[in-house]
């Protein structure tokens, strides 16, 4: 609150391709309380996100819009995820694509991404962690 920190890191349920981030409770399933991400959010710091990049069932989680209830609106800078790396056009509200994970084709990446995004000219490949 007290915008003490620079940058938050956090999972996510949807992230939206204009920076929208649903983090915090599916409607219908049993919830303890919203805890503090919309506080982190909404210090002004750098907001990442890393999550996998499709559900437990496969479907994308990196949308046009988010259907479940915000966290914060407009607020992710950047996405990391098992197959890519975004970052956030909060201008544009558009997602630019700066790393692929080796093996994972753009056809691949296109078919479990529903957000709308382009290719960043000097697209590189996601390093393994040493």
């Amino acid at each position: 609150r007290g915008s003490h920190i620079d940058v938050t890191i956090l999972g996510a349920l949807e992230v939206a391709e204009n920076g929208d981030l649903a983090n915090w409770v599916i409607p219908g399933k049993m919830v303890k309380g919203m805890g503090g991400a919309m506080d982190l959010v909404s210090c002004g710091s750098r907001v990442v996100v890393t999550t996998d990049h499709c559900s437990k069932k496969g479907a994308p989680k990196i949308l046009k819009s988010c259907s479940l209830p915000l966290t914060g609106k407009g607020i992710v800078d950047l996405i990391i995820t098992d197959l890519a790396v975004f970052e956030v056009d909060k201008e544009k509200g558009e997602l630019i694509l700066t790393e692929i994970g080796e093996g994972v084709t753009l056809e691949e990446l296109a078919s479990k991404t529903e957000a709308t995004y382009r290719v960043a000219d000097d697209l590189q490949t996601m390093r393994a962690a040493e």
